[in-house]
C-alpha cells in the first residue's frame, strides 16, 4: 500500500562521513532514513584524498593541534569547539578503526602519518590518495547491513518541514512525486556549496541545497564569507580537472612558476605548507602571471607512485607523469568555512532540527580550515548530536499538514533555462566573489544573483522540480555569500578584499 505521509524516528539528509556516521548510532535505539541526491557513495567525503587530522604521535599533542587550527583559522575560530574537537580526536580514528578503515601502518602496525599545509607535526592518518573514499565505504558497509536504516537514493529534499519554531521533517522530490516525510528528528548533513563557482573539486550534488533550506527556514548562519579553495586543483585546457592531494606537499612536492621558481617561500614562513587560503592566493597570482606547477621529480619516484595510486593514474590518463613531469595546477572552491550555526550537540535555532558536517558553523575552522580537520569535525560532532537526542522523546508532537507545491515536469527546454542561469551564476561567483574580492565586484554580484532570482521565479510559476529547486538554492546560498561578504570590509582568512585591509582580528 502506498504511503503518502510516511513517518520514521529520525531523517538524515545527506550520506557524507556525518549523515553515515550518525544514522549508525541512531539506529542503536530508533528507526533511520537516509536520504540522498544521487546514489549514497557520492560525496564530499568521497572525494576525500589526504586523509584526517589527529593527535596520534608521540611527539605532537592537543596543545598544537589546537595552536595550528586556530593559527589556519586567523583566530576567527570559536576555541571551545576547537579544544572539544581535538580532545576527540584520538577517540575517531579508534572509532573508524573498529569500522573497518584500513588506515596505513608500517611493519609494527603503527600507524603512518603524513603532514599538510598548516600542521607543526605529522598527524594525518591516511589510506593511500584516497581516505574518504575508504571511510565512506566502510560506513556504507555498516550501514546497509543494518536493518533499521532506510536508503532512498536518487531523492532530492527541497524544504524543511517547520511551523512555530518546530521542525517535523522534510518535503522531498522522489520518482518525480512530491512528498512530505515526518520524523521526530531531522538532520541536515548535506555538505557544501561548490557547485557555485565555476572551478571545483566538489561533486555535482555540492548545490548548497542544505544551507538554503535552512535559511529559508529562518535557522541563523554565521560566516558565510569563508570560502575556501584549494590551492592545487589539475589545470587542463582552461579547466580544473580533479584535486591534487595537499598530501603531496606533505611529502615534498614543490610549487613553482613558470620560470621554476618555488614562489611560496617568499610568501609564507612555511613555503608550501603555509595555510591553504595562503597558499591559493600565491597559485592564483602566478597562474595568472603565466602558470603555476607542482612539482615532485626530486623524490623518490617509486615511493610517490606507491603513496598516491590514484593520483598517478589520472594524471596518466592526461598523459602526465606525476615523478616525470611538473603538473599544472589552479585553485578550485573546496570548502564553506561557515554554515548553519549550531552548538557542540549540532542543534540548530529550531526545535528537532540539526546539522553537521560542512553545512552546519561549529566554529571550529574560523576563516580558513586547517587541513584534514574536515573529516574529523564532521566525525567528532555527528557522534556528539546524540547525547542531546538520545534523551529526548521519540514521540513527535501531532504534526500539522503542510502544503505540496505543484510538480512541474521537466522539458529539454526549461532544462536549457536552467541551465543556463547555474552557469552564469557559477561564471559570477568565481569573477567577484571568489579568491580576490572587490567591493565593487561584490556589488556587482548582488545585483546580478538578484536578476537571476528573478528569472528562476518566472520558471517556477508552473510548480517545481529538482532542477529548478537546485538552481533556487544556488542562487539564495550565493546571495547569503555575498551579502556576509560585503558587510565584511577588511580581509580575513580566506576572505581577501583587494586593496588588501588586514583584519586586526
Amino acid at each position: 500500500m502506498k504511503v503518502d505521509s510516511p513517518r520514521f524516528d529520525t531523517i538524515i539528509i545527506g550520506s557524507g562521513i556525518a549523515g553515515l556516521n550518525f544514522a549508525l548510532e541512531a539506529a542503536n535505539t530508533r528507526n533511520v532514513l537516509i536520504i540522498t541526491k544521487k546514489r549514497t557513495v557520492e560525496s564530499s567525503t568521497n572525494r576525500a584524498q589526504g586523509g584526517i587530522a589527529a593527535v596520534l604521535n608521540q611527539t605532537d599533542n592537543i596543545e598544537k593541534h589546537i595552536a595550528d587550527t586556530l593559527e589556519a583559522g586567523s583566530h576567527h575560530n570559536k576555541r571551545s569547539a576547537v579544544e572539544f574537537m581535538v580532545q576527540k580526536s584520538t577517540e575517531a580514528i579508534t572509532r573508524l578503526i573498529e569500522l573497518g578503515v584500513p588506515f596505513a601502518t608500517d611493519e609494527q602496525g603503527e600507524l603512518l602519518l603524513t603532514r599538510e599545509g598548516g600542521h607543526s607535526e605529522r598527524r594525518i592518518a591516511f589510506v593511500g590518495d584516497y581516505t574518504g573514499q575508504s571511510i565512506e565505504a566502510a560506513l556504507i558497509k555498516k550501514v546497509e547491513e543494518n536493518p533499521r536504516i532506510t536508503i532512498w537514493e536518487h531523492t532530492s529534499a527541497i524544504e524543511l518541514l517547520v511551523k512555530a519554531g518546530i521542525g517535523y521533517g522534510v518535503q522531498v522530490i522522489r520518482n518525480d512525486e512530491i512528498l512530505n516525510v515526518y520524523g521526530t528528528h531531522t538532520v541536515l548533513a548535506t555538505g557544501g556549496i561548490g557547485q557555485l563557482y565555476r572551478y571545483t573539486t566538489n561533486p555535482e550534488i555540492s548545490t548548497g541545497d542544505g544551507l538554503a533550506m535552512g535559511i529559508r527556514a529562518k535557522i541563523p548562519t554565521k560566516d558565510l564569507e569563508f570560502i575556501q579553495f584549494h590551492p592545487t586543483a589539475l589545470k587542463l585546457g582552461g579547466r580544473t580537472k580533479f584535486l591534487l592531494s595537499e598530501a603531496l606537499r606533505g611529502e615534498g612536492a614543490h610549487l613553482i612558476n613558470a620560470k621554476g621558481e618555488r614562489f611560496m617561500l617568499s610568501r609564507h614562513r612555511l613555503g608550501e605548507l603555509a595555510p591553504r587560503d595562503v597558499v591559493a592566493r600565491g597559485v592564483y597570482e602566478e597562474d595568472l602571471k603565466g602558470g603555476a606547477f607542482l612539482d615532485i621529480r626530486h623524490e623518490n619516484g617509486q615511493k610517490i607512485k606507491l603513496r598516491f595510486p590514484q593520483i598517478y593514474q589520472k594524471l596518466k590518463t592526461h598523459q602526465l607523469d606525476l615523478t616525470k613531469d611538473s603538473i599544472p595546477i589552479a585553485p578550485a572552491a573546496h570548502y564553506i568555512c561557515g554554515g548553519l550555526v549550531t552548538n557542540l550537540n549540532g542543534a540548530t535555532g529550531l526545535k528537532n532540527i540539526y546539522a553537521f558536517g560542512e553545512v552546519a558553523w561549529t566554529g571550529v575552522h574560523g576563516a580558513n580550515r586547517l587541513a584534514s580537520n574536515s573529516l574529523l569535525e564532521a566525525l567528532v560532532f555527528s557522534s556528539q548530536i546524540l547525547l542531546k537526542t538520545s534523551t529526548e522523546s521519540k514521540n513527535n508532537h501531532a504534526a500539522p499538514s503542510f502544503p505540496k507545491p505543484h510538480y512541474q515536469k521537466l522539458s529539454p527546454a526549461l532544462l536549457r533555462k536552467i541551465r543556463l542561469i547555474q552557469n552564469e551564476l557559477r561564471n559570477e561567483m568565481w569573477k567577484n566573489a571568489g579568491i580576490v574580492r572587490t567591493k565593487h565586484g561584490l556589488k556587482e554580484a548582488e545585483s546580478q544573483l538578484k536578476k537571476m532570482s528573478e528569472k528562476l521565479q518566472k520558471l517556477s510559476n508552473k510548480g517545481t522540480n529538482i532542477p529548478l529547486k537546485e538552481a533556487e538554492n544556488m542562487v539564495m546560498s550565493a546571495q547569503a555569500i555575498v551579502v556576509g561578504a560585503s558587510k565584511r570590509n577588511e580581509s580575513l582568512g580566506s576572505h581577501f578584499m583587494e586593496p588588501f585591509n588586514a583584519s586586526k582580528k
